[in-house]
């Protein structure tokens, strides 16, 4: 591997565990660099970990849960061939549906040498251009099935669009038959806009074809131990950074990942009611406009905190501070 090659971890660093594939995940307890890591792999197993779609990811934080970082086989060969991607995981990039423009020259052209992502023009065409661009945006939603697509006003760079997307919808726009359902061209203002699709060099150590990327930085973490509310924000405070907070459906995603493998029906998250001032909120400082409380929750409660259902629809539940659950925390 070449000094100048990048390579990816649950979390980057110099060191880390690893994780091997062979029809499963394996989780290997020892140190070792990237590329330490896949020699082993390839040697006693098949090769570094592969991901593919979300159920891959479920089963890698299964074999991973408790720990701090692992290696897997995604690796960034900075002098490759750029491939395109959709954002959506699960949605493939296809050459033979597409609707690329050929104005003002047949696209996609990467006129500057770096224009990594795809715009709607005026004419309703893909365009590629560059990320730090700013243009309106097209997020999709998979929870609202009336309305599905959401046209945002906003102007955006495409990093900060996709992460807007996933923050507040599912994600970007990504594949054609969504985007022509998109109905774009209604609110398109002769404007350009935003849609999920990307190119970069990244590849996977087995030479598989899998296109799925998922940005979460894999900061939280499942502690199996069972505490009252207050041990388990000592405890986080301790070890990591505090008893995790929850602003986005984003981070309710990945952290009922977390909770769902919990050995206690609730986990408990840093949500906490203050009797004196009538209100709740996060012990992290984030103010709790997001929310996700089971019907009839949200009420009055002193000596109440909050914790997720480990099951289920994975929503807000109060419970006495003295009750003792595992808990969730989120690291620095």
């Amino acid at each position: 591997m070449s000094s100048n090659t990048a390579v990816f971890s649950l979390v980057l660093g110099q060191w880390s565990f690893f994780t091997c594939h062979l029809y499963e995940y394996h989780f290997i307890g020892e140190n070792k660099t990237w590329d330490e890591a896949q020699k082993y792999c390839k040697q006693n197993y098949t090769d570094l970990a592969t991901v593919s779609n979300m159920t891959d990811v479920r089963r890698l934080l299964n074999a991973t849960v408790q720990q701090r970082e692992a290696w897997i086989g995604l690796y960034n060969q900075t002098n490759g061939n750029k491939m395109w991607h959709w954002s959506l995981p699960g949605v493939e990039f296809n050459d033979s549906e597409t609707d690329w423009g050929d104005l003002p020259s047949k696209q996609p052209n990467d006129y500057a040498g770096v224009e990594n992502c795809v715009c709607i023009d005026p004419q309703n065409k893909w365009q590629d251009v560059l990320c730090t661009e700013n243009y309106k945006v097209i997020c999709y939603d998979e929870r609202n099935q009336s309305n599905k697509f959401k046209l945002i006003d906003n102007s955006m760079t495409w990093p900060q669009a996709q992460k807007y997307c996933r923050e507040n919808h599912t994600d970007l726009v990504s594949g054609l038959s969504q985007i022509q359902d998109a109905e774009y061209n209604k609110n398109n203002e002769n404007k350009r806009i935003w849609i999920g699709l990307f190119r970069d060099t990244w590849r996977w150590s087995d030479g598989s074809s899998s296109t799925f990327r998922s940005s979460d930085p894999d900061k939280v973490i499942l502690i199996k131990e069972n505490k009252t509310w207050e041990e388990a924000l000592y405890y986080c405070r301790e070890n990591y950074s505090d008893l995790v907070s929850i602003t986005n459906p984003h981070q309710q995603r990945w952290v009922q990942e977390r909770a769902k493998n919990a050995s206690t029906d609730f986990v408990w998250l840093g949500l906490r009611y203050t009797c004196t001032l009538d209100f709740w909120f996060w012990v992290s400082n984030d103010v709790v406009n997001y929310t996700n409380w089971a019907p009839g929750e949200k009420t009055d409660g002193c000596g109440m905190s909050g914790a997720m259902d480990g099951g289920g629809q994975h929503q807000w539940f109060k419970n006495l501070d003295n009750n003792k659950f595992n808990f969730i925390c989120s690291k620095c």
